[in-house]
């Protein structure tokens, strides 16, 4: 379905009320093809938004954007030691994990409650509680916005990196992801190491994919705010990964600064941390703020801009440098003039 001048408000999580030249929702590979064609016909920018969980409009967008709202969940194959199962890229990613804790299955319990679509999980490669969604993609099939060609990308070719992968990269908005297979343990094998997700889960009765479900549930509403009533995208920085040498220096600096070893050589920071340290946790500038509860969140408290949004995570990049000589990175992507 293709609508002209559509409003985008109900999807970003900021609840940003700007308007698409043209937006179209495709549910399936013929249409996402009829809609290349007719893209490629008008020469129009084109940009592909799921749930619009991670992502920014600071102005209206003038050109197509194209909504994957493709359906289905399915057990693939039960024949190994694993079980494959896949899913439409418009499901909804907690509906999977939702679906997948009710048979048993083990692997995607850690990343509970977080937004938005399938679709977007490998693009992004989704982590929390200690897991990332590189862990379970077995493959990931998408078609190229060129000509229409569908391909399947191996869990190797999607070259996942922290937050990221191909689909990010390389080959960000060439591809259109359209279905999502996962690789599941019908067995417990929880990863419980973060945080105090193993007290939770204990209180709860102990490790169960329900229990573990639950548990990152509890956790997660009580430090992050419900989009649905105050806008925002979850977290807005990633959690720097510097030199573990740089790291020692600062943890001398900042003894009660948390230190996490990222492999050889390497440390990562919770941005959430260094933010506080600069006084931005419940800061507000109008009505662009820095929660209260977290400061890794930046809220939409009704009229905010998406500029204001922008200018405010500028100002928190800039004190954050200032002080522990770390630039952060965005997780979220803005989309439009600045």
């Amino acid at each position: 379905m293709i609508c002209r001048n559509r409003s985008v408000k109900e999807y970003n999580s900021f609840g940003l009320d700007y308007r698409a030249g043209m937006f179209a929702s495709v549910e399936s590979v013929d249409e996402i093809r009829e809609l290349i064609d007719m893209k490629n016909e008008c020469g129009s920018p084109y940009f592909i938004l799921g749930g619009g969980n991670n992502v920014l409009f600071t102005s209206d967008y003038d050109g197509i954007i194209i909504h994957p709202a493709i359906p289905g969940i399915e057990v693939e194959d039960t024949s190994g030691e694993n079980v494959v199962a896949s899913a439409g890229a418009g499901v909804e990613w907690d509906s999977l994990v939702e679906w997948s804790v009710a048979r048993g299955f083990c692997g995607i319990e850690n990343l509970s409650h977080i937004p938005g679509r399938v679709g977007a999980v490998p693009v992004q490669n989704i982590g929390a509680y200690g897991s990332e969604a590189s862990e379970v993609v077995d493959s990931v099939v998408a078609v190229n916005m060129d000509d229409g060609s569908e391909r399947v990308f191996k869990n190797a070719e999607c070259r996942f990196g922290y937050r990221s992968s191909i689909f990010k990269r390389e080959l960000k908005n060439r591809y259109l992801v359209t279905k999502v297979f996962f690789r599941l343990s019908p067995g417990g094998n929880f990863n419980l190491g973060y945080g105090s997700l193993e007290a939770e889960v204990n209180r709860l009765g102990g490790a169960t994919p329900a229990n573990v479900r639950q548990a990152v549930i509890n956790i997660r509403a009580g430090k992050l705010p419900d989009p649905a009533v105050l806008g925002n995208a979850g977290s807005f920085f990633k959690n720097p990964v510097i030199d573990s040498h740089k790291a020692g220096l600062l943890k001398e600096r900042f003894p009660d600064m948390p230190v996490y070893i990222e492999g050889e050589g390497l440390a990562k920071l919770p941005a959430g941390w260094l933010i506080e340290r600069c006084g931005w946790k419940g800061r507000r500038m109008g009505d662009a703020g820095v929660h209260e509860k977290q400061a890794l969140v930046i809220v939409n408290y009704g009229k905010a801009t998406g500029r204001q949004i922008v200018e405010l995570s500028e100002e928190i990049k800039r004190s954050v440098c200032d002080r522990f000589g770390i630039l952060l990175e965005p997780e979220v992507e803005v989309v439009g003039a600045i």
